[in-house]
């Protein structure tokens, strides 16, 4: 009998498989996301440290007002436009992205291409 795996899981074991090969630095933090059915967070993390330098989501006050549905493409956009606003406050502009184990598509790549559109460079 073939049985339905759990979604989540599989996402994690992807996620560890990626986290091998990326590892964030003080010159490139990594650029993590982590996406929920209700909302999409980003953080820039660096790694050798263990610190999160700079971090955005739908949750901020910021967007708070600006979004109606916090797990839309537009919700994902703003998120995006946001962490590469905070990360050039912080002083960085290469970082190194990391999907968290999610397909490149939809909220994901609304997230990456605002932020590369605000100036980040991954």
């Amino acid at each position: 009998m073939i049985t339905k795996g759990d979604k989540n899981k599989a996402r994690l074991k992807r996620h560890l498989r990626v986290r091998k090969k990326i590892q964030g630095t003080t010159a490139r933090p990594r650029l993590n996301v982590f996406r929920s059915s209700k909302h999409i967070y980003a953080q820039l993390i660096d790694d050798v440290k263990g610190v999160t330098v700079a971090s955005a989501s739908t949750m901020d006050k910021e967007l708070r007002d600006q979004i109606k549905n916090g797990g839309s493409v537009e919700a994902a956009a703003k998120v995006g436009e946001l962490i590469a606003k905070r990360a050039k406050e912080q002083g960085q502009t290469n970082v190194v992205f990391d999907r968290g184990g999610y397909l490149y598509h939809g909220r994901i790549q609304a997230l990456a291409d605002a932020a590369r559109e605000a100036g980040l460079e991954f």
